[in-house]
């Protein structure tokens, strides 16, 4: 079973923030700053668009709760909201992270350094293959 199914049938003790029966809000254990909270749906996803709309839309109502709690706890310079999919996703079951965060707190974004595409050529072929 995956570190998070056992989590969410509470197997494993974590310090939980939200919790209803489709999902569970707790703190990371190694977290980007304090105040780093992980939502996580209870029942066994690897990547958003397996998930039900209806759930995900679940997700992101719990996470701009927790974004409005984030900002009246820490009054942090701003937040991220991110989820790694596919290979990316080290626990192999869908969750996102919700951090507050600080000028020059470490945490950044690096880009590749390789040249990208981002002509109207590239935003075309994403519209035609969206899946309504």
């Amino acid at each position: 079973m995956c570190l998070f199914c056992s989590i969410a049938k509470h197997e494993i003790e974590v310090n939980i923030a939200f919790e209803n029966e489709n999902i569970i809000a707790f703190l990371d254990i190694a977290p980007i700053n304090e105040g780093h909270v992980l939502v996580v749906p209870k029942m066994h996803f690897l990547d958003a668009d397996e998930i039900p709309n209806e759930l995900l839309d679940e997700i992101m109502h719990l996470s701009k709760k927790i974004v409005c709690s984030i900002k009246k706890i820490y009054n942090p310079d701003g937040y991220s909201i991110m989820q790694n999919g596919g290979k990316f996703n080290d626990i192999g079951h869908y969750h996102m992270h919700i951090f507050p965060r600080y000028d020059n707190d470490g945490f950044g974004w690096t880009e590749s350094g390789k040249e990208q595409k981002t002509g109207a050529d590239i935003a075309d072929k994403i519209k035609r293959n969206l899946l309504y």
